[in-house]
C-alpha cells in the first residue's frame, strides 16, 4: 500500500523581525484511499502543510517520505518530476485557463509533463469528466460553466494524470451549500473508487465529518479533532 508520511515537520516565517512558528513537530501519515481533513482557523497553517506535503514549499526541518523514498533528500529536478506523478492539487479558486475548453484544460496536464496527446490520454480525460458528471461539457469554455462545474473541471484536472494523492485547499469554499455538497461527495467517491489518498484543508465541518479522519492545526500543533 502506498503511503505518504510527514515526520517532525517544522515551519517558521519571519516578518518584521518577528518569528512565527506555523508548524511545530508535525507528523502525519496518509495511505492510498484515505480521506483526511485538516481544519483550523485562518492562518493556522493548513495551506502551508498541504504545500509542504506536495513539495511546493520546503519545511525548515523534517522529512516527507513516499513509501521508502525520502522526497526531502531528492534534488530539485528529481523531486519536481516525482511530484508531478505523485500529486494532484486543487485550490479554492479553479484557475482554469479561459481560452481553453474543458477538455483542453485537462489535457494541459499531459502537455506540461511532455506527453503527446494520444488516444490513451483522451480516454482518461473523458472517463474522469464522466465520473464527475461533466463529460457533455468537454467542449465548453470556463465562462460557459457554473461555479460548481468549474470546480469539477479543476478537480478533473488534478486527477486525470492518475496521481497517488490529491491535496485540496478549501475546494468548496467559493460554492453555495448545494454545490459544495456535490463536490464533497464526488471527491470522496473518487478517492475510494480510484484508491487515491486525499488531504482536504477546509473550514467546512460538514465536509470534514464525511472524511475518514480529521486533524486540527492549532498553535502550530496537529491533533486529532
Amino acid at each position: 500500500m502506498n503511503k505518504l508520511v510527514a515526520s517532525n515537520i517544522y515551519k517558521t516565517y519571519e516578518s518584521g523581525g518577528h518569528s512565527t512558528n506555523v508548524l511545530s513537530n508535525i507528523s502525519i501519515e496518509i495511505s492510498e484511499g484515505d480521506t483526511i481533513g485538516v481544519i483550523g482557523s485562518s492562518g493556522s497553517g493548513k495551506t502551508t502543510l498541504l504545500q509542504i506535503l506536495a513539495g511546493l514549499e520546503l519545511a525548515d526541518q523534517g522529512n516527507i517520505h513516499f513509501n521508502d523514498i525520502n522526497l526531502s533528500s531528492n534534488n530539485a529536478k528529481n523531486f519536481n518530476l516525482m511530484r508531478s506523478k505523485l500529486f494532484g492539487y486543487a485550490y479554492q479558486f479553479h484557475y482554469l485557463l479561459d481560452d481553453l475548453t474543458v477538455y483542453e484544460n485537462c489535457n494541459l496536464v499531459f502537455k506540461i509533463a511532455g506527453n503527446k496527446s494520444d488516444e490513451k490520454n483522451s480516454k482518461k480525460i473523458i472517463q474522469i469528466l464522466d465520473e464527475l458528471g461533466i463529460s457533455e461539457l468537454q467542449n465548453n469554455y470556463p465562462y460557459m460553466l457554473s461555479g460548481g462545474e468549474r470546480q469539477r473541471v479543476a478537480i478533473a484536472r488534478a486527477v486525470v494524470h492518475e496521481p497517488k494523492f490529491i491535496l485540496m485547499d478549501e475546494p468548496t469554499g467559493n460554492l453555495d451549500q448545494e454545490n459544495a455538497e456535490i463536490i464533497q461527495d464526488l471527491t470522496i467517491k473518487l478517492a475510494k473508487n480510484r484508491n487515491i489518498g486525499i488531504v482536504v484543508a477546509t473550514h467546512d465541518l460538514n465536509y470534514a465529518g464525511k472524511l475518514d479522519a480529521v486533524f486540527r492545526i492549532e498553535n502550530g500543533d496537529l491533533k486529532s479533532a
